[in-house]
Formats: C-alpha cells, sequence, structure tokens
C-alpha cells in the first residue's frame, strides 16, 4: 500500500521532470501544501501535455496515508528512494492470519494507539501488546473511559465468564479478576461469575449493563447484571414488573434512559419477535404491544436508535434461513412499518454487528449459512440510503459471525474497534476502521484501477477531512491560474474570464455527470453480481433437489422392476391353476359318468329278478 504525501506523487508514464524546463527539481514541492503541490503539478502535465489524463497508468485507488500528521524517522537507506533524497520509511505490513495484507506506518507510530491510524475507511490491524483474550464469538463488549471491556463468549461449544480489557489509548489487553456478588446488602457473598454468551453489554454512565444471555443454568427470565469497574464486582439488579423469558441473541438498544430489547431465541431454540421496554430510572420492564407487521421472529440481528425516537432492526436469522430485510419502530406511535430503502441492496446475514456513528450505521460481519460476510456497510438513517465502506479479502475475522464492533473516540475522531467472531475457527485478532463520516459517504465500489496522481482529484472518502476546505481553495486558484497563464503577459478581458468560468462550470457539471454515471454503473454491476450469487445458490439448490428426486426415481424403478416379476410369477401360477381347474373339471365328468354307469347296471340287475317272479319263473340261482 504506496504511501502519497507531497513528494511522493507517482509520476505517469513518458513524462521526466527532469526534460521539463519549468520543474527544475523536487525540492520546490517540499516547502509546499499537498494541494498547492498538487495545483501545481497537474498544471505542469496540462501545459506539456492536454491530453495526459488519458495515458496515466492504471493503478488502484490506495487509502491515502497522511505523512504529514506522523512524522516517522527517516532510515538512511531509503535516502535514494526519491532523486533529491526526499524520503519516507518504508511501511510496516501487518499480515493476518487469513485475509489480505494490511500495511501501517513505522512499528514505533503504531504503538502509539489510535491515533496513529491515518487512513480512511479501511480495516487495519493495530500492533497489540499484552496477553491476548481466548478467542471467541457471541461474546459482549462495550467502552468506558477509553477501555474496551469483553465479557463472556462462546469457545468451542463452552460458555466463558472472563473479563477483558483492551486500552484504546496505548492498545493493550489485561485481564480482569472480576467477582459476582450476591445477596443482600447488608450481608453480600461473592461467587464466580456465571458464564453466558449471546447477552447484550450496554455502556450506562461508568457502569456496564449485561442482559439476557445464554448459560448452562440458565434462570425462566431475564436477568441484569451490573459491573462495576471500580470495584471489579458483578451484581445482580433487582427490576419490577414482568420480565420477558429468558433468551439469547437479542438485540438490547438504548434509547435515552430506556433499554428496548427485540427478538432472540430462548432456551428451547424457539425463535421470539417480542418486544420489551426497561425503564433504567425505575428498573421497571414493560411489554409493548406495537401496531403494524413487526420483523419475522429472528436472533442474532442488529438494531440502532435514530433521532431518539426510531428504532432500526436489520437482518438476523431463523433456523433456516438469513434475512436482509429492514423494519422501522416509531417509538412514539409504537407502530412497525418497513421503509423504502436506497442504494445498495445489503445481502442476507445473521450474527453481524452494528454501531452508530451521527446517524450512519455501520454494519460489519455475520454470515449467511454459506460464508462470511466480507462488505462492511454503512446506512445514512436520514435518507436510508445503503454504501459499501470497504470488503476485506479472504477468510478475515471481520467476515464472521459474532463479532463484537464498539466506537471509541480519541484526539477527536471516531474509531470502530472489532473483536473476535467465528467463520470456521475462533478469533481473538482486533481490527480498527476509522470512518470519513462524509455526509454523501459514497460506495467504495471502484473496481477498476485508477492512477494514484489522480487520488486527490477524485470524490473519495480517503481524503483528509481537515484538508478538503484547503483543496477546493486551491482547485478554484488553479482555475484562475490557468486562466491568467496563457502566454500573453496582458490581463484576459472580463468577457475572457466569464467565458472560462462557464467553461470550467461546463467540465465540472460534466464530471459530475460521468462520476453519477460510473456510481450508477458500479451500482449495477454490484446488483448483478449480487444476483449471480443468488443464481447460483438457486442452482445449487435446484441440483441437490434433482440429486434427490434421481434417487427416488431410480428406487422406484427398482420397486417397479419387483412388481413386475411378482405379477409374471403370479400370472404363470394362475395359468397352472386353470390347467389344473380343467383336469380336475375332467376328473369330475368321469367320475360323473362313471357312477351313472354303475347305477343303470345295478337298475337293470333288480328289474330282472321282480318281472320273472311275476311270470312264475323261479329265480336263478347261483352255482355256489
Amino acid at each position: 500500500m504506496a504511501t502519497v504525501g507531497p513528494c511522493n506523487i507517482p509520476k505517469p508514464r513518458a513524462w521526466n521532470p527532469v526534460e521539463n524546463s519549468k520543474w527544475m527539481s523536487w525540492h520546490g514541492l517540499g516547502n509546499m501544501s499537498s494541494a498547492e503541490a498538487m495545483r501545481l503539478f497537474v498544471k505542469i502535465l496540462e501545459e506539456e501535455d492536454p491530453a495526459w489524463y488519458s495515458k496515466v497508468p492504471e493503478f488502484t485507488v490506495e487509502p491515502i496515508v497522511d505523512v504529514e500528521m506522523h512524522k516517522p524517522k527517516v532510515e538512511p537507506a531509503t535516502q535514494s528512494a526519491i532523486p533529491n533524497g526526499n524520503s519516507f520509511p518504508e511501511p510496516k505490513t501487518i499480515s493476518p492470519e487469513n485475509g489480505s495484507v494490511l500495511e501501517t506506518q513505522d512499528k514505533d507510530v503504531v504503538m502509539e494507539g489510535l491515533g496513529s491510524i491515518s487512513i480512511y475507511d479501511q480495516w487495519i490491524a493495530p500492533s497489540i501488546s499484552g496477553q491476548r483474550p481466548k478467542p471467541r464469538y457471541v461474546h459482549g463488549a462495550a467502552v468506558v473511559q477509553d477501555k474496551m471491556y469483553v465479557f463472556g463468549g462462546n469457545h468451542n461449544g463452552r460458555y466463558l465468564n472472563d473479563l477483558q480489557v483492551l486500552d484504546l489509548k496505548s492498545l493493550t489487553w489485561s485481564k480482569i479478576e472480576a467477582k459476582a456478588q450476591t445477596g443482600s446488602p447488608e450481608s453480600p457473598t461473592v461467587v464466580p461469575v456465571t458464564p453466558c454468551a449471546g447477552h447484550s453489554l450496554i455502556t450506562w454512565g461508568n457502569k456496564i449493563l449485561s442482559i439476557a444471555g445464554h448459560a448452562k443454568d440458565l434462570s425462566e427470565t431475564i436477568t441484569v447484571k451490573e459491573f462495576d469497574p471500580q470495584t471489579c464486582m458483578w451484581s445482580n439488579l433487582k427490576t419490577y414488573g414482568k420480565p420477558p423469558i429468558s433468551r439469547g441473541g437479542q438485540s438490547v438498544t438504548l434509547v435515552g434512559t430506556t433499554l428496548v430489547m427485540f427478538g432472540g431465541e430462548d432456551a428451547k431454540r424457539s425463535l421470539l419477535n417480542d418486544l420489551h421496554i426497561l425503564d433504567l430510572e425505575t428498573m421497571t420492564w414493560d411489554d409493548i404491544d406495537a401496531i403494524g407487521t413487526p420483523p419475522s421472529p429472528r436472533s442474532d440481528h442488529a438494531a440502532a436508535c435514530h433521532a431518539e425516537r426510531y428504532l432500526l432492526i436489520f437482518g438476523g436469522g431463523s433456523h433456516a434461513t438469513c434475512f436482509n430485510d429492514l423494519h422501522v419502530l416509531d417509538l412514539q406511535t409504537m407502530e412497525w412499518s418497513r421503509p423504502k430503502q436506497q442504494g445498495v441492496t445489503p445481502g442476507p446475514r445473521a450474527g453481524h454487528a452494528g454501531v452508530t456513528v451521527g446517524e450512519n450505521w455501520f454494519i460489519v460481519g455475520g454470515g449467511n449459512n454459506m460464508n462470511g460476510v466480507s462488505e462492511t456497510l454503512v446506512l445514512n438513517m436520514s435518507t436510508l440510503t445503503w454504501s459499501v465502506v470497504t470488503t476485506v479479502q479472504g477468510r478475515m475475522p471481520l467476515a464472521s459471525e459474532g463479532l463484537s464492533v464498539v466506537l471509541s473516540t480519541y484526539n477527536g475522531e471516531d474509531f470502530l474497534v472489532s473483536f473476535g467472531g467465528y467463520n470456521g475457527r475462533y478469533s481473538n485478532e482486533v481490527h480498527v476502521l476509522k470512518p470519513s463520516l462524509k455526509a454523501d459517504l459514497q460506495s467504495k465500489m471502484i473496481e477498476g484501477p485508477v492512477s494514484d496522481c489522480t487520488v486527490a482529484l477524485l470524490p473519495t472518502t480517503n481524503a483528509r477531512r481537515d484538508v478538503e476546505p484547503e483543496i477546493e481553495a486551491a482547485q478554484d486558484g488553479k482555475i484562475r491560474e490557468i486562466v491568467m497563464d496563457n502566454g500573453d503577459a496582458k490581463p484576459m478581458s472580463i468577457r475572457s474570464v466569464e467565458t472560462s468560468e462557464r467553461l470550467v462550470a461546463t467540465l465540472k457539471a460534466e464530471k459530475e455527470e460521468l462520476e453519477a454515471m460510473l456510481n450508477k454503473e458500479q451500482l449495477q454491476t454490484l446488483q448483478l453480481k449480487q444476483e449471480l450469487t443468488e443464481a447460483e445458490s438457486r442452482n445449487a439448490e435446484l441440483t441437490k433437489e434433482l440429486q434427490s428426486i434421481r434417487g427416488q426415481l431410480a428406487a422406484e424403478q427398482s420397486r417397479c422392476f419387483k412388481l413386475e416379476v411378482d405379477v409374471a410369477e403370479l400370472r404363470q401360477k394362475l395359468q397352472t391353476m386353470e390347467t389344473l381347474q380343467k383336469e380336475v373339471e375332467l376328473l369330475q365328468r368321469q367320475k360323473a359318468a362313471s357312477e351313472q354307469a354303475a347305477l343303470s347296471a345295478k337298475q337293470r340287475q333288480g328289474s330282472g329278478g321282480v318281472w320273472g317272479w311275476l311270470a312264475g319263473s323261479p329265480p336263478e340261482k347261483s352255482d355256489s
């Protein structure tokens, strides 16, 4: 990842500063601001070759490293990198175990903490000291006074109860030997902390609240625990009203002095979509029957609050699928709605993490039952416009389920800090993203390579916020200088100035139109890629169904063949039975004929003896 600064501007092809009579030395740039140096550089390029932009070699847009804010020590070995001896130290490389290689400044600078990160809208793996916590996911994380507290989670199917602390100033891990206090305040009892996972950690003042979560010995209703960093003690808070049933994977959102809880999965793995509110001033639970169509039952979704009035629910999963829908609850009217969204269409995901920075809601990680989600999204909650901030490569922990993301502020700048997750392996990595927070945050979908020397001229979220007014002023100055510097010593007329201004306005309009068309084409490309991925997924499912049907068909064919054999055997037996029946009928006829003949003979014998007696003839005597 090359650094870009006032003395390190990549040169386009077929241009040599030595051959340029107007460019005597690189030393002139060293005394200028970055915007002035860029303006002069572009002016000379345009004078030498008006078509220089079309000849610029294509490189991939890289984030800008603010070399003015941090002045690393110059190594002697790098003095020959630039002809006049001005050079910058070689960047150190931090290589995640699975993922793309990210670069940072010198190691001594990285050790300074979050303030050393000068790259915008890119995830960086900073150097962390101290003993790392055990890898985990579905844990809880919260920030109190520049420290990120990580509690519980799941590792290899076992619930954890340790409390780890990352000092965000020094980026150092440490472990707190916390205990739980039970019983009455007069006679408290100190016991080990109950392991849990799938809970929610909320910062409340200088303390941390842990709400719900799965545990080995789960109670029937939700418990609310409080951790005091001063005493390093957990204690169960007494609540009033009707507490919700126990669960894990729910969302808990802080709205003013109340906690709004939605959904989750209970101990019997039943998915929920109920809504409950806990008043932190009275510690009273209240279940809410909102009107409208609520989100379907789900867990592992993300929730955020906008303008202290609207609760947003995004994504999540059931036992069979993952969602990418967005629901909004008006906390004043208690009515659910499905608003129309703009920008990039987010893919389905569950187990992702969300954090709000102003009116921007950042969504990180998650999974979709096939793989981890690699892009980091941002939703402008005022316009409901989705954009892609950045995309990680490979199986990085950022493309995981059950990771945590918190917001930290250092020297007036915001940082997103992620930890843990699971995407085939458990992670204990820490990554940091410095959001640019531009109001019109654009999607990072530039896939075509662009020259590094034109980065400062393109609209990008990686530019330094404090330099943007200076760049705009420098561009106006450049326009005036180019108009006046036309080789004529006489000043231009007012008419020429107006014509030039109209020409510049036309060029700016055309540039904006081309940028809009480019963004539209990139958006369409991303949508087509997503549709292609969904089509491939459907194709794989249909292929599985086809194979299953083929197997069933083969089994039916085998059964039919067996039935045909049985039918043939039965037919053969039937034919044999018909033959036997005919033989039986023949024997019966023969038997009947024989019996008839015997009866006739007997009748003849009996009738001869009677008539002889009547005629007076003595019966014949037998010879015996």
